[in-house]
């Protein structure tokens, strides 16, 4: 007898014909050696379930594994992304500064503009629009 099977109790166990039908049809199909066995873990998998602090413990590790993959994965393209997109904007902002004379208080309230439109675009502020707008239309 195997040292798990030591401490074993047995007891009086009642459900319906229903359910015992599930598990007489069901634990083979989890590579259980008896039904006992599978009920055993139909138990855990369900306390595990309803306990908010052990519900992550029964997520598949390959399923969270491969969302951590993804997710690691995003972030990394999206910093390099932002990086690329920073530095053409200081190339940019170099080149604008080294030929405008803007002074301080227009440069604030353009600021000020400039975050509210993309407030209110959602970060789509177009070239076409910024055009439109320097030009008084």
């Amino acid at each position: 007898m195997s040292e798990e099977n030591k401490n074993k109790k047995k007891f009086p166990l009642w459900m319906y014909p229903e359910t015992r039908q599930m598990v007489t049809d069901w634990y083979k199909r989890d590579n259980c050696q008896s039904q006992s066995e599978f009920i055993e873990k139909a138990i855990r998998f369900y306390c595990g379930y309803i306990s908010a602090e052990e519900g992550v413990r029964f997520l598949p590790a390959a399923i969270t594994s491969a969302m951590t993959g993804m997710v690691d994965s995003l972030e990394n393209r999206m910093a390099r992304l932002v990086f690329k997109l920073a530095v053409e904007m200081s190339m940019m902002m170099n080149i604008l500064a080294s030929t405008a004379d803007v002074d301080e208080s227009t440069l604030r309230r353009l600021r000020g503009k400039c975050v509210s439109d993309v407030k209110k675009s959602v970060g789509t502020v177009t070239f076409e629009d910024v055009m439109k707008f320097q030009k008084g239309e």
